[in-house]
């Protein structure tokens, strides 16, 4: 097995966006056009992958990308090196870099017709690409392990575009310590409202005093998301639309700046200052915020941070019934192929491997989410503890009330989470109010997956 590029990785192996940080947007894809290569039916006219033309006995070289932090990086050459035994014809050269680095290399290798044969993919990005020709879809994988909703997750009008590795939820996650410290009680989430949430991060902060926080704000674009969704509603549409209004982008805000002038969350000036925060650095991670909410597969990197158990939690609901927290299940990250490849049968074969194989379970474990394959989740399951063995617990717990996979994002859609928190920190510095940022947020959306 060889690598080609080692771009040292940041400390995140984070699926997409997460907790209290707000990614760098990647840019409206003017650098993915239709040059060379990118169009479905150019399967071999690119210079792309090396090896010969893909008969079974031939020599085989498979580029495969991915972004993710050293233990991650580790783990997937294991994964090439184990498939290069069991496939001595094919050969696996591997690229990794940060979340960032990652998607700014991945646009300029399609735009230059040199992008990998096999690439690790977020659904934020799914459409940006399979929209464009720029994957194939992998239609003759065996899904048979997957529930539909998780295939639906990658699927677009194409065809199955991103097969999910593995699955994750938003938590709520409560540190005991403060909590403690504070003489409250974590609270019943199977029953816990809004206002209730508003309640008791207020008393948090109040108790805790200085330098502590009940919540440490920093809204995400999966916040809005769970708020549209416990309405019957989607941030976009199948039809790569907004599905929400004006309105309702209103009544988000409002609830937004309540928590701040409640005491909730800490001052705006604060929270900008921790939408900047390198991983590890946060004040949930520094163990000085008492709720924060994240995607479930970052609980033991978290916890290992901040040396303390977190305690899962479900969103809270508008009605009062966990079976309307609008949780759904998330892919965690997908494994595409890119239409630039010279060997889509091989590389079919390797994504196979890869999401497929008991073996590659055993290797992988929880590092790209609790299994999405069912088969291989038991062998995943078999061998967890600790918080690793607490998040699989609390995925199984809410399953039952898990709603439809949310659809695929629109295009454009990478770019709506600097759009939602920028008019957070409109109303949160008083800039303007809820009303008038609605409007504005609700037109910017708008534009922006158009």
């Amino acid at each position: 097995m060889t690598t080609t590029t080692t771009t040292p990785p940041s400390r995140s192996s984070r699926t997409a966006p997460h907790g209290s940080r707000a990614p760098r947007r990647l840019g409206r894809w003017a650098r993915l056009t239709a040059a060379g290569c990118v169009g479905v039916v150019a399967l071999t006219a690119c210079g792309n992958g090396g090896g010969g033309g893909g008969g079974e006995d031939d020599d085989v070289t498979l580029r495969f990308a991915w972004w993710g932090a050293e233990h991650r990086n580790a783990l997937t050459e294991e994964l090439g090196e184990l498939y290069e035994e069991q496939n001595p014809h094919v050969t696996i050269s591997t690229e990794y870099t940060d979340w960032e680095g990652y998607w700014d290399q991945l646009a300029t290798q399609s735009a230059g017709g040199d992008a990998p044969d096999v690439v690790q993919m977020d659904d934020t990005y799914l459409r940006e690409y399979a929209d464009r020709g720029a994957l194939l879809p992998m239609d003759e994988l065996d899904t048979s392990g997957f529930e539909s909703e998780v295939v639906d997750n990658g699927t677009t009008d194409d065809g199955l575009m991103g097969i999910t590795t593995g699955v994750n939820t938003m938590t709520v996650l409560a540190n005991p310590d403060l909590f403690a410290e504070a003489g409250l009680e974590i609270p019943d989430d199977t029953t816990w409202t809004w206002e209730d949430y508003a309640d008791l991060t207020e008393e948090l902060n109040e108790t805790l005093g200085d330098g502590l926080w009940g919540d440490g704000g920093v809204p995400q674009t999966v916040d809005l998301q769970i708020w549209l969704r416990q309405q019957g509603k989607n941030l976009t549409t199948d039809d790569g639309e907004l599905g929400f209004t004006v309105e309702d982008a209103e009544e988000y805000l409002e609830f937004q700046l309540e928590l701040l002038e409640r005491g909730s969350y800490p001052s705006a000036s604060l929270m900008q200052e921790e939408s900047n925060a390198a991983p590890g650095e946060s004040i949930f991670e520094q163990g000085e915020q008492a709720i924060g909410r994240w995607w479930s597969n970052m609980v033991p990197g978290l916890s290992d941070v901040a040396e303390t158990d977190f305690e899962m939690l479900r969103y809270p609901s508008m009605s009062g019934s966990s079976v309307d927290n609008g949780l759904w299940f998330k892919a965690t990250m997908m494994f595409s192929i890119t239409s630039q490849t010279q060997h889509p049968e091989e590389a079919q074969a390797f994504v196979d491997f890869l999401v497929n194989s008991e073996e590659a379970a055993e290797i992988t474990g929880m590092d790209r989410g609790l299994p999405a394959n069912e088969d291989a989740r038991e062998v995943v399951l078999a061998q967890l503890e600790g918080q690793d063995a607490a998040v699989a617990e609390f995925i199984e717990e809410v399953e039952d009330e898990i709603g439809e996979a949310e659809p695929v994002p629109a295009l454009g859609f990478s770019g709506l989470q600097d759009i939602a928190y920028r008019f957070c920190e409109e109303i949160f510095f008083g800039r303007l109010d809820p009303a008038e940022a609605a409007e504005r947020m609700h037109a910017e959306m708008e534009s922006e997956i158009q």
